[in-house]
């Protein structure tokens, strides 16, 4: 049987308290305001977002790691865009900035194809339009 992961407790007010039970770490989310929440913290949806985008670079991290190419400054833009009846995320929009430096086309390419092959991509239902799009800032473009 597996470790717990997560516990949550509910506050009140459309407020949970999640802690990581290996690190004690915690999070707070709130309902967002259109949804009858105070929306002061991530919304559930909000994390749901950034774990795409989190786990993505995540996953280009371990393979830039491995072929010795730095990606350090690599900045993303997460877009939530959600549906009604059923309320769902309908789209996440995952926009990767890469900082100046001198990638060559292999590179880039190399970071790219990892982009859709991490555990949430993966884990997602496929109605959930994944749109995933890299910005390449290139020297010679300042």
């Amino acid at each position: 049987m597996s470790a717990i992961t997560i516990k949550t407790t509910y506050l009140d007010d459309l407020r949970t308290e999640n802690v990581h039970v290996q690190s004690g770490n915690k999070v707070i989310t709130d309902a967002p305001l259109d949804n009858r929440g105070k929306g002061e913290y991530f919304s559930p949806t909000d994390l749901l977002a950034t774990a795409l985008g989190s786990c993505i670079m995540t996953i280009m991290g371990i393979k830039a790691r491995d072929y010795d190419i730095d990606i350090e400054g690599t900045e993303v833009e997460v877009t939530k865009i959600m549906a009604s009846d059923p309320r769902r995320v309908a789209e996440v929009v995952v926009e990767f900035y890469f900082p100046v430096k001198h990638y060559s086309e292999s590179q880039k390419k190399l970071i790219e194809s990892v982009a859709g092959i991490s555990p949430v991509p993966l884990s997602l239902h496929p109605d959930l339009k994944q749109t995933i799009r890299f910005n390449w800032r290139d020297p010679e473009d300042q």
